[in-house]
């Protein structure tokens, strides 16, 4: 739960570090940086570029968005008007899927392996650097007591990071009590990051529904990221990520739950997919 006494209101008040001022990422951003794949606007960012564009926010005091895409986001937001509504008001999608990273090059883009880019890829800089800074860091999501195990885990690694965390379990209903409430707390203890792991599509849809009403901080969606944490899901190896090979080792470990992510719901991009090699050679023909 989110501790909302007076001990952590002054501590939260004593390590705020941000600024007023406010400017749009977007004129700092390289132009090569961003680009469509598969009718969905993408940021070719390393992990350390990621962290870079988040100290910079928080040094502004500026509130912005962290989000993500891979196969199984691009097949929701056809579907869903309300996940959609939220990568439109994304200042920065990461790109997280090597899939998606060799399609990229196959049209042409400038993607490389390491333009991969998850929570794992840069969980340890982010830490170290929230440790430096002293962040205030609020966790939304997981199972009751895991997001808690956690936070005693990170608290003892990086002691001057304050973290807050709320389980998943709550009535997320747009004006419900327990939504109002949980609001109330968020904009009490003034996070700096704002990390919501509720899981695809529900985190994208009540990040979109409340952010206005989010105090000015970092939000990311970030799926399983303290199940992580917390030791009770294992990480893939590292090196399986560059190799695009990190989905088998989870779907040989969680088959009933990713066998239709993984090996059907990619062929329902087809026509995305058709189109896009479509426009790269018109393009190629063109320049030729």
């Amino acid at each position: 739960m989110v501790d909302l006494s007076p001990e952590a209101m002054d501590t939260a008040r004593l390590s705020d570090r941000r600024n007023a001022g406010r400017r749009p990422i977007r004129a700092a951003r390289r132009a090569r940086e961003r680009v469509n794949l598969l009718g969905q606007p993408m940021d070719l960012v390393r992990p350390e570029e990621v962290l870079h564009h988040v100290d910079t926010w928080v040094s502004e005091g500026r509130k912005a968005v962290v989000a993500n895409h891979n196969l199984n986001s691009l097949n929701l937001i056809r579907r869903n008007p309300a996940m959609a509504a939220f990568y439109d008001r994304a200042d920065l999608v990461e790109v997280d899927s090597a899939p998606l990273i060799a399609f990229a090059r196959m049209l042409g883009v400038h993607g490389r392996t390491f333009h991969r880019c998850t929570y794992l890829d840069w969980r340890d800089h982010f830490w170290s650097l929230a440790d430096r800074r002293g962040w205030r860091i609020l966790y939304l999501g997981g199972a009751p007591g895991v997001a808690e195990t956690a936070r005693q885990r990170l608290t003892t690694l990086y002691p001057s990071t304050i973290i807050a965390v709320r389980d998943g379990y709550f009535d997320a209903t747009p004006g419900s009590a327990e939504n109002a409430s949980l609001l109330a707390g968020i904009a009490a203890f003034r996070p700096h990051i704002l990390f919501v792991g509720m899981g695809m599509p529900r985190q994208e849809v009540w990040i979109g529904q409340n952010l206005d009403a989010l105090p000015d901080s970092v939000i990311f969606s970030v799926g399983a990221a303290f199940d992580y944490e917390a030791g009770v899901q294992d990480a893939a190896p590292r090196w399986m990520g560059p190799l695009g090979i990190e989905w088998l080792y989870r779907l040989v470990r969680d088959p009933q739950r990713l066998a239709r992510r993984y090996l059907i719901e990619p062929w329902g991009l087809a026509d995305l997919i058709v189109a896009d090699v479509v426009t790269a050679i018109r393009a190629r023909f063109r320049r030729g």
